[in-house]
């Protein structure tokens, strides 16, 4: 079987210094708060090129948290409205909700499956307060459009960068593309930790000391709360975890593997791919995209995932419902959002991982050109 992502073999290949790193934070007796998460949020603001980076506890809640600091500063109130992709991950979605905002929901395009920048401004209302673009699947959204509408309207943009650890547009990385980002370190991302973990980035220092305090109860000094926070931290072991890692996750870092390879398996996929019952990612510029995932589209994609599974190859749908016809929103069910369900009906996502092998690639590549 090949899998979809093998995150023992990933675990395995830091071997022996990550079981070094679980044991020296397991001795040191401090668990929270401490100088591993110190050490790893001035690291991954430096990557990101960003001049703070707070840890929290999942993605999530990074981007919960980016909305909940501008309902307190005041940039925001309830009932404010967020313009979202409408082809995302329902993380994205709920970010709005919990900090009391409005999602509203704009139709991606179809080639990029990230957020139609030309769609945003006919959704914008004197409700509206900011764009929350997704880079999907490790793709950075054309962030120059949105940044040039948000300009026009005075909108905050929050990139949701869960999935594009790494990835450049125009000489910048995500996380530093807008006025804040949220980004996951799930055990299968690019960047991932050993359990949850999440980050957020951002170059206001107001917004970085009120996101910090929220994240911790509200408090900015110990018994002190001003204001109703929660309980978010990134803990010392996932810190120190995530800091190993990133060592090796881009081209400019001290050893290059992770990012670059999976842009030479995604190459291999598009040269040998020949099928026309497909339609592949289309790539105008490799720095932009980390390959998080790699998607196929087919109007039979339930029949090949089936042949792939029969072929000993595991590929997986990301994702089968779009947010609007999940029942947790039901008061969107109503939408005609043509594209994006096209999008959630046809993607197929292959096996993608730095550690997959030529031969491996070939192997699926081989047995998708054979699909009838």
């Amino acid at each position: 079987m090949i899998k979809y992502f093998d995150l023992q073999r990933i675990s395995d290949s830091f071997e022996p210094e990550l079981s070094e790193t679980v044991v020296r934070v397991t001795r040191s007796g401090w668990y929270l708060q401490g100088e591993e998460t110190r050490a790893f949020e001035e690291a991954f603001a430096g990557y990101c090129g960003t001049r703070y980076c707070i840890g929290v506890g999942n993605g999530l809640d990074a981007l919960t948290l980016i909305f909940m600091a501008y309902r307190e500063l005041g940039e925001m109130q309830p009932g404010d409205e967020v313009i979202v992709p409408a082809n995302t991950y329902i993380a994205s979605i709920l970010s709005v909700v919990r900090a009391g905002l409005k999602p509203v929901f704009c139709e991606p395009s179809f080639d990029s499956c990230n957020i139609a920048p030309e769609a945003i401004e006919t959704l914008i209302n004197s409700r509206t307060k900011a764009i929350l673009p997704v880079h999907l699947y490790g793709r950075c959204a054309d962030m120059q459009p949105i940044l040039n509408i948000a300009a026009s309207y005075r909108l905050k943009v929050v990139e949701d960068a869960a999935q594009s650890h790494g990835a450049v547009y125009h000489g910048k990385r995500t996380g530093n593309l807008g006025d804040a980002a949220g980004f996951s370190f799930y055990p299968a991302k690019n960047l991932g930790a050993l359990g949850d973990g999440g980050a957020v980035t951002t170059n206001d220092q107001q917004l970085a000391a009120m996101i910090r305090s929220i994240a911790n109860y509200g408090s900015s000094a110990k018994y002190v709360h001003l204001c109703k926070g929660i309980n978010s931290r990134l803990d010392e072991l996932q810190a120190a975890v995530l800091r190993l890692k990133l060592a090796r996750l881009d081209v400019d870092r001290p050893i290059d593997v992770d990012n670059e390879r999976r842009r030479n398996i995604a190459c291999r996929y598009l040269d040998g791919i020949k099928n026309p019952l497909l339609t592949l990612p289309s790539v105008d510029d490799w720095k932009q995209h980390v390959f998080h995932i790699f998607p196929v589209f087919s109007s039979c994609r339930d029949r090949l995932q089936a042949f792939l599974a029969a072929e000993g190859i595991q590929a997986q749908i990301h994702y089968p419902i779009p947010p609007h016809k999940q029942e947790a929103f039901t008061e969107y069910s109503s939408l005609s959002l043509p594209v994006t369900e096209r999008i959630h009906r046809e993607e197929l996502s292959l096996p993608m991982s730095p550690l997959m092998t030529d031969e491996e690639a070939d192997t699926v590549i081989a047995a998708l050109n054979r699909f009838v």
